[in-house]
Parts: structure tokens; C-alpha cells; sequence
């Protein structure tokens, strides 16, 4: 079987060119400051990183000084804090958590100032220095190798140039040269310098053949001790975000925690004496009471519904009802309606009595003439008097009607004259403090009834007080008085209802 042939592999070096050449034409210091650039390559990728991790730390301690002015806006205690139960597990114990846990924050990123400053930067400022003394290692070594094998060629080269120059001149001359510019010598003198040459190039070549076998390592090492700094700078770091997620978390947690009606149950519970009570019943208008409610000068003589012929187009509309009230003061009110609640009951025409004339009664009708006083003094003054016809429900019922105006306008006295004074229970309403004067009436003249039918118990004021004919429920005293026989009663309108109820 006949042997195969295999190429074997050689090797090439990066810094020599062909062995037969003298000088090669590579330079010497190619490789070598291809190494010394390398090294500065990783020189810089390690200042990038100190510079990277510099200015997280210096982050980390401006983020500590924000999250001072974060904890600065919850710092002071809650405005209207009483209102928020003071115990934990409410709204002032979730605002003392956040305090606390942003409190922690601030104080972790100040603490990972420090661990960063402290264990990851020392690292690679170690590393930094390695890597500029292994820098400086290759300048000494191989770089000042590198330059006396430069050397070295340059001397070789020079003697060679010399060796042709008189090898040349040899021929030209016949031969005859001088002993130290013998072509020999010369030749002699390149092998010396060759030699030298040839051992400065290996020495150089073994000394970068040990600084690149070294550079290997070397990186092995760069690299590790970055990812030493990285680990070290991922638990600083990421244990501090761990610590602010957490926080975070518990302050997520502790607002989870509060009940719904945690704090409406404290504040009613530190409140039921101002919070209305729900079981409490609904107030009413008929269970009120207020100063002077009942007294004899509110309740009225006589009230009820009266039909009053319209005055509107000569009475065409016939008879309207509404609802009257006889006084005290001598007043008729006529009313829309009794009810006090719809809305406010002013009146839409107001008599006064004893500044009015008193028809006779006909039947279930009788006749007033006067001027509205419901629009006040100036315009009472500028009112046209006019006469309003009035029909009761029944002859009986208009009969008591008569009888009671009949007597109000008539008397020259009060219905007050025999009532109780009204008590206030806040004296200071009144300034002099002291009741109001009772209400006094200016003299009236007597009403004029010539010409009007008498009936009985329908005389005048004055034929009254004389023995005349008595009204059924106001009784006159001498003196002009009237003597209130209805006090302390309700008044009768001749319908069976209670007012509001028309």
C-alpha cells in the first residue's frame, strides 16, 4: 500500500515575513502596538464602566435626596385629622406607613451609595491599574524589543547597501579595492550583523510569543473582574429595588387592609351626639311648638268659606268661594284656601272692619264696603272703596258671620283687652326690654245704618252698648268694649270641618 502524502501545517508569524529575507518588510513594532492598543481598548472599556457605575452612585444619592422631598409632602399631620380614627389600620395609620416606608426608600438608596462606592468601584479602579501596568510591562518588554530589532535591521540594511555599492565598483575597477571596502569583508561583516540581528528578532519574537500567550489570560482575567463588579453591583442595586419594591408593597398592602366602614363607624362613634340618628322619627308640624303659639290673639273670631260675588265685568262671573277669617284686630282676610303649607298664606284682600260699612243681612247675603288694606299704608291711601257682596252657605251661617263683623266694626276697643301678654323666650329680641304697647285704635266713627233695615241683633255698636239686641258670641261691655266670650274656643264658621280641611 503506497504512502499518502499529508501537508502538514505550518506557522506563520504576524511579525516576520519571509525567512530568506535579510530584512523583512514587516515592522517589528506592528504587533506589539497592536498589543499595547489592545490593552488600551480594555482600558477604556473598564473607565467606561467605572464611569457608568460612578454616576449610579451619584444617581442614588440624588434619589435619596428626592425621596426627602417626597416624604416632605406627607410629613405634617393630616389637616382635620380628627376626623380619622388615630389607631392603626385606618387612614392616619396608612399615611404613618407611607412615611415610614418612603423614609426606608430615601435611606436605601443612601445605603446603596455606599455599598456601590464601597465594593463594586474599588474593583475595577484595582483593574484599571492592572491593565495600565501590564501596559507599561509591554512597553518595557516587547515594544523596547521591537525597537532594537529595528535597530538592529537598519544596521544590516546599511552594510548591505554598502556591500552592493563596492561590489558594483568591483567590476569597474579591475579589482583593486582597499582592505576595508573589500567586497569579503564586507560580506563578513553583514553575516556579524545579521546574526545579531537574527538574534534580536528572536528574542523579540519569543517575548511577544510570552506576551500574547499572557493576553490571553490576561482578557480571561479583565473579564472576570467584570463580572465580578456586575454581581456586586446587581446585589447592591437590585437589592435595593427589592427593598423599595417590598416597601412599596407594604404600603399597597396596608391601604388593602383598612375596612370599608372602618372610619365611618369611628366617626359616627366619636360623632353620635351631632349626626342625626336615623332611627330617630321625621319631625312634624303638628308636634312643634313655638313661643306664643297658642295665644288668644292668633285664633281667629270667625273663619270659613264665603262665596264673594265678582267684581270683574259688572259681577257677570257670578259668585267665587274662598276662605275668610275674621280677627282680632279687626281684620277680614280673604284667603284662596286654610292650607299654611303650599304655599306662604298672604292675603288677597284685607278689610279693616271698623273703617268699613256693614250691609244689612239678606237672606244668606250681606254687603261690605271699604278699601283693601293688603297693599299697605300708600297704597290703602290710593284704594277706591268698593263694595263686595258676600253669600254664606246657609241664612244661620250668614247671620253668625254679621253678627261678628257687625260687632268688630263697631267697637272701639281691642279684642286684646282682656288677653294674656306674649312671652318671648329670647328677651334680647326685644331692644327696650319691655313689651310692646297693646295695640291701640284710633277713635272711628260711628257706622252709619240710616236707611239700612234693622234686624235683630244687627244694631250698631253703640245701640249694642245701649241694651240693644245681643250678637251670639260677642257680648259689648260698657265703655265701648267688647267682652271676648269666645276665648280659649275655636271659632265656629258654620261648616263642620276643621280648618285645612275646606
Amino acid at each position: 500500500m503506497a504512502a499518502t502524502h499529508q501537508n502538514l501545517p505550518t506557522r506563520t508569524t504576524a511579525n516576520h515575513g519571509d525567512d530568506d529575507d535579510a530584512v523583512p518588510d514587516i515592522d517589528p513594532t506592528d504587533t506589539s502596538g497592536l498589543l499595547q492598543e489592545r490593552l488600551q481598548a480594555y482600558k477604556h472599556a473598564c473607565g467606561y464602566l467605572e464611569n457608568y457605575i460612578t454616576a449610579t452612585e451619584k444617581v442614588q444619592k440624588t434619589h435619596a435626596k428626592e425621596y426627602e422631598k417626597i416624604l416632605k409632602t406627607v410629613s405634617d399631620p393630616l389637616k382635620e385629622g380628627h376626623h380619622f380614627d388615630q389607631s392603626l389600620g385606618g387612614i392616619a395609620g396608612l399615611f404613618e406607613n407611607i412615611r415610614s416606608n418612603t423614609q426606608g426608600i430615601a435611606n436605601s438608596h443612601l445605603e446603596t451609595e455606599k455599598n456601590i462606592k464601597g465594593s463594586v468601584l474599588p474593583i475595577l479602579e484595582r483593574l484599571h491599574a492592572e491593565i495600565k501596568n501590564k501596559s507599561k510591562e509591554l512597553s518595557k518588554g516587547a515594544v523596547k524589543g521591537s525597537k532594537e530589532v529595528d535597530k538592529a535591521r537598519n544596521v544590516t540594511q546599511k552594510h548591505i547597501e554598502l556591500l552592493g555599492q563596492h561590489t558594483a565598483a568591483f567590476a569597474s575597477s579591475g579589482g583593486k579595492v582597499d582592505p576595508s571596502t573589500d567586497p569579503y569583508i564586507l560580506q563578513r561583516g553583514i553575516n556579524h550583523r545579521l546574526n545579531k540581528q537574527v538574534i534580536e528578532e528572536n528574542n523579540n519574537r519569543h517575548d511577544l510569543i510570552e506576551v500574547q500567550n499572557s493576553f490571553s489570560s490576561f482578557e480571561g482575567h479583565i473579564i472576570q473582574t467584570f463580572q465580578q463588579a456586575m454581581q456586586t453591583f446587581h446585589q447592591c442595586v437590585g437589592g435595593q429595588h427589592e427593598r423599595q419594591r417590598a416597601m412599596y408593597g407594604d404600603m399597597l398592602a396596608t391601604v388593602q387592609k383598612i375596612p370599608l366602614d372602618f372610619e365611618f363607624k369611628g366617626f359616627v362613634h366619636r360623632n353620635n351626639q351631632l349626626l342625626v340618628d336615623p332611627s330617630a322619627p321625621k319631625r312634624s308640624v303638628t308636634n312643634i311648638s313655638f313661643p306664643n303659639q297658642n295665644h288668644a290673639s292668633t285664633q281667629p273670631l270667625i273663619a270659613g268659606t264665603l262665596e264673594r260675588k265678582s267684581r270683574a265685568m259688572g259681577g257677570l262671573k257670578g259668585y267665587s268661594t274662598d276662605f275668610y277669617v275674621v280677627t282680632r284686630s279687626k281684620f277680614l282676610h280673604e284667603f284662596k284656601d286654610d292650607d299654611d303649607f303650599r304655599k306662604d298664606p298672604v292675603p288677597e284682600l284685607s278689610l279693616y272692619l271698623p273703617d268699613c260699612t256693614i250691609g244689612a243681612v239678606n237672606g244668606e247675603k250681606f254687603n261690605i264696603k271699604g278699601k283693601d288694606a293688603s297693599k299697605g299704608k300708600v297704597g290703602g291711601a290710593l284704594a277706591m272703596s268698593h263694595e263686595l257682596s258676600f253669600k254664606a252657605h246657609t241664612a244661620v251661617d250668614a247671620e253668625r258671620w254679621y253678627s261678628i263683623i257687625k260687632e268688630a266694626a263697631g267697637s272701639s276697643a281691642t279684642f286684646s283687652d282682656e288677653m294674656s301678654s306674649p312671652t318671648s323666650p329670647v328677651q334680647s329680641r326685644n331692644v327696650s326690654g319691655q313689651q310692646p304697647a297693646p295695640y291701640q285704635e284710633k277713635g272711628v266713627a260711628p257706622v252709619q245704618t240710616q236707611g239700612l233695615p234693622q234686624t235683630q241683633g244687627m244694631g250698631s255698636g253703640a245701640a249694642m252698648s245701649a241694651g240693644g239686641a245681643q250678637p251670639p258670641y260677642n257680648t259689648p261691655v260698657s265703655g265701648g268694649g267688647v267682652k271676648d266670650t269666645m276665648a280659649g274656643s275655636t271659632p265656629t264658621s258654620g261648616v263642620e270641618r276643621k280648618p285645612g280641611q275646606y
